[in-house]
């Protein structure tokens, strides 16, 4: 897949090096959840019955992160991992547009004339509900009006899983209340984490679980604290791990900002600065202050063996 950075006006060079029929999923596709799915897969068979490219035309940074408006708490998929989704589903091109407060400002038709229409794409794909221009003046019904005679218009209506509405405000609320389970069948896969093993304050070794310490790479949502079976993406390798997210009470009081602790499962190699994968697979339980270490290291066995017998039933 190709990942195409635009912004608006498009440079004529970009528009030399891209243009041609293709069909293009527009939207801002965070989660990339089965109901982006169902929109993204329709762009992608179509245009390989058309024998075009199928492109995905999605915006960076989020637009309510841009605006600081509404329920933003961060990404459920940051650029990296949404290029990843999306390039395993088939897309060709990945056009992502530049999101600033001048863009926000623009209005319906000239995001058409200016970015589609001259891409030539042939045909837009989008959920029921669909917005852009500025204030979100424009939906889907509007897009259909201005392509119209130059650019076809197809409107995907609500995926539902069991009569409800999939949307990446529902995962986020699931993922925040610690139901996993739930935010993951939305999803459509596992909800992952991703960043760098940095220096902690080593307690782990000295009390027998070792764990790698992340710094996340960006602005993710954060799930409910609490420990998790994970599966870990360690030098090429998935591993299973057993994962703390919380401010670990039992050592520290009057934090608030949460830390990352994995740790993997018959592992205990060196792996400082390298960059962790963690697909979150089930939620154990809520994190709580332990009267004594002794309690909290005969919990994190059980949790151990927890997350191994889950992990194992998975596969």
């Amino acid at each position: 897949m190709k990942t195409v950075n635009i912004s608006h006006p498009l440079p004529a060079g970009i528009i030399a090096e891209n243009a041609g029929p293709q069909i293009a999923a527009l939207g801002q596709f965070d989660g990339v959840h089965q109901g982006h799915q169902s929109v993204i897969r329709s762009a992608v068979k179509l245009a390989q019955a058309k024998g075009v490219p199928a492109a995905v035309v999605t915006f960076h940074p989020h637009p309510k992160d841009v605006m600081k408006k509404g329920n933003y708490e961060g990404n459920l998929t940051p650029l990296q991992e949404k290029q990843e989704l999306l390039a395993a589903m088939g897309v060709d091109i990945l056009y992502v547009v530049d999101f600033n407060e001048s863009f926000s400002q623009l209005s319906p038709k000239a995001f058409v004339d200016g970015m589609l229409l001259a891409l030539e794409i042939q045909t837009a794909i989008v959920g029921f509900d669909f917005r852009f221009g500025h204030k979100g003046e424009g939906d889907a019904e509007m897009l259909r009006a201005l392509g119209a005679g130059k650019m076809n218009v197809e409107i995907i209506p609500p995926f539902e899983l069991e009569g409800q509405k999939v949307s990446s405000s529902s995962i986020r609320k699931a993922l925040q209340a610690g139901e996993l389970a739930e935010a993951n069948r939305l999803l459509g896969h596992a909800y992952r984490l991703r960043g760098v093993v940095i220096d902690g304050d080593k307690r782990g070794r000295t009390i027998g679980f070792p764990t790698a310490n992340l710094r996340l790479e960006d602005k993710y949502v954060v799930p409910a604290k609490g420990v998790y079976a994970v599966r870990s993406l360690v030098e090429g390798a998935w591993l299973s791990g057993v994962m703390n997210m919380g401010v670990k009470p039992t050592f520290q009081d009057g934090v608030t900002a949460p830390s990352y602790e994995v740790h993997l499962l018959d592992f205990d190699r060196d792996i400082y600065g390298q960059n962790l994968t963690v697909e979150l697979i089930s939620y154990i339980r809520p994190e709580r202050k332990f009267p004594s270490i002794q309690e909290l290291i005969a919990q994190i066995q059980a949790d151990a063996d927890t997350a191994r017998r889950i992990l194992e039933s998975s596969k």
